[in-house]
């Protein structure tokens, strides 16, 4: 069963998605906290997760983030990954006042960009008994290192230079396109899946999506480092997704950090991409996400 939610945010923001039940439900519902990734939206496939998150007995609550989707704040389209960090924290606490909820289990479930928010999260708030990482990003500067070549880097930075004083001078901040279907032009996710992605679920799934982000939300991705905090995780149980043909939040970072996160912890290898997570190897992804959460918070 799913209903409509929205709930305000510590700064007064409405923030909107749903809530999933389980269809037979006796008493409080272990509760999966999740929200998506890098400029997407809700209906990017979370309704699939959610769903087999509530087949087996688990209630989901699915929200956009800031400046996305059906949720409110300004400036649109602006990533902001402290206060995406914040906005989680403060959904685990609308939780506590439902019904449903048991507040005594909540798990996280984040993917991608929103991936290495899990770490910090899991690491900084107790009320987190169980934290699922899918495809996460683990450092924003070295992945950045990763994307974006090296010859580029000095115009990238002037770019960032001259949005700053222009946002000082009171004009509207730049805006970068997510994706291009030329790898080489300016976009916030240079790579070829990427491009394939965003655009075909943008389509088929989400026409909310909009495929252009603010220059500072990038800006904001090279300096994030949650990364730093998967060693603080424990003793809350720490599940990793990582696919083996990631290289947009790359494979190897991820498993580097895996080998830093101390017990409870499990990681699960998938044969594919990125974003192959979502949709070809959704079972491989879902499926042990389900289990951890169920072994722990059921």
């Amino acid at each position: 069963m799913r209903k409509d939610i929205d709930f305000k945010t510590q700064d007064g923001l409405t923030l909107k998605g749903w809530h999933y039940l389980p269809d037979r439900l006796s008493g409080k519902a272990p509760t999966i906290v999740m929200a998506h990734g890098f400029s997407a939206v809700k209906e990017m496939y979370l309704d699939k997760f959610a769903e087999a998150f509530a087949a087996a007995g688990l209630a989901a609550l699915v929200f956009d983030n800031r400046n996305f989707g059906a949720s409110g704040g300004e400036p649109r389209q602006e990533i902001d990954p402290w206060r995406q960090v914040s906005d989680s924290r403060d959904a685990i606490t609308f939780s506590e006042t439902l019904p449903e909820p048991d507040a005594a289990r909540i798990g996280i479930w984040v993917s991608s960009y929103r991936g290495g928010h899990v770490l910090v999260v899991g690491a900084i708030d107790r009320r987190v008994k169980c934290v699922v990482g899918q495809v996460p990003l683990i450092s924003g500067h070295r992945n950045a290192r990763r994307l974006i070549r090296a010859d580029f880097w000095a115009g990238l930075n002037g770019m960032f230079e001259d949005d700053r004083r222009n946002r000082y001078a009171g004009k509207p901040p730049a805006m970068i396109p997510v994706v291009a279907e030329n790898p080489a032009a300016p976009s916030a996710l240079p790579t070829a899946d990427s491009w394939a992605w965003f655009t075909e679920t943008g389509k088929t799934r989400a026409p909310s999506w909009r495929n252009e982000v603010t220059l500072r939300s990038v800006e904001m991705f090279t300096e994030y480092e949650p990364g730093a905090y998967v060693g603080y995780i424990s003793p809350t149980p720490l599940l990793l997704v990582v696919a083996q043909g990631d290289h947009l939040t790359v494979a190897d970072e991820a498993l580097a950090a895996y080998e830093r996160a101390l017990e409870p912890k499990k990681l699960e290898i998938l044969a594919g991409g990125h974003f192959d997570a979502y949709v070809k190897d959704f079972e491989a992804a879902a499926v042990p996400a389900r289990d951890w959460f169920v072994a722990h918070l059921k």
